[in-house]
């Protein structure tokens, strides 16, 4: 081949060769891709022991002690905001957050538009009423007003208890003030959590409440929720788990197994 034709085959060949490396680096930078060197999580921190404020404004608890514990051993810094709990679910989603930490069920609903690591705490619903009510049971109040937090699986408890449109069912940004109206009594009993339940109870004796156990409540199970297709994340947060899960970690900061 002379060397008129072997430029006429060379010319359009590495025009195609420039053009797939284009598409090939366009390709790599529109996955999204990130390094993470610091992880932000976003939670409602007035759900204790899991998360609430310290005397200087921090975010504490139980999802805040797991996270740093994760960071540590994936040498990562973590940080948690207090973003309030419908706002950590859109923050996650739109990228101004990395993920959620807030004693978040794992569901079936929820997987539909967030991943989530596997479970790192089972939990239990548990129905709190005044000491002197006669309440025992959930079918007890099946006809009174719940109070409960909003699109949590307490509220979803009560509405599967009364239907979805049930006008007995107030639901509230947040836990606190679904306990604040059983005590004022705007509320029969509330639905929430057994570990924010119990760890209230404790913290206020005095309260003049009481919790009850129900066998028709399934268990839940907790788990960071990072946004949909995140597998990076995911990926170092289960990694996380799975170390301080092995090293018993996990176990010391939750008092309790899991597996």
């Amino acid at each position: 081949m002379n060397a008129r034709k072997l430029l006429k085959w060379a010319a359009p060949l590495a025009a195609a060769s420039m053009i797939l490396t284009a598409c090939g680096a366009d390709e790599k930078t529109s996955t999204g891709d990130k390094e993470y060197t610091k992880i932000v999580a976003g939670t409602e921190a007035t759900y204790a022991p899991f998360e609430y404020l310290d005397d200087k404004g921090n975010v504490v608890g139980l999802d805040a002690d797991i996270l740093a514990a994760i960071g540590e051993e994936m040498g990562i810094e973590t940080e948690v905001k207090n973003v309030g709990w419908d706002s950590m679910m859109s923050q996650v989603t739109n990228g101004e957050i990395d993920m959620g930490a807030a004693a978040i069920t794992i569901t079936d609903e929820r997987k539909q538009s967030y991943d989530f690591t596997d479970p790192y705490y089972e939990a239990t619903l548990l129905i709190v009423t005044k000491e002197d009510s006669s309440i025992e049971s959930l079918e007890d109040i099946k006809d009174k007003k719940i109070s409960v937090q909003i699109n949590t699986t307490g509220h979803k408890a009560a509405q599967d208890l009364q239907g979805v449109s049930s006008s007995k069912i107030l639901a509230y940004e947040n836990f606190s003030i679904a306990l604040t109206e059983v005590l004022t009594g705007a509320s029969d009993a509330a639905i929430g959590d057994n570990a924010v339940i119990l760890e209230y109870l404790d913290k206020n004796p005095d309260s003049g409440l009481k919790a009850i156990e129900d066998d028709s409540f399934e268990k839940d199970y907790f788990g960071f929720m990072v946004k949909k297709g995140n597998t990076e994340l995911l990926n170092i947060l289960n990694e996380g788990l799975d170390k301080i899960k092995a090293n018993g970690k996990l176990a010391e900061i939750t008092g309790t197994e899991i597996e």
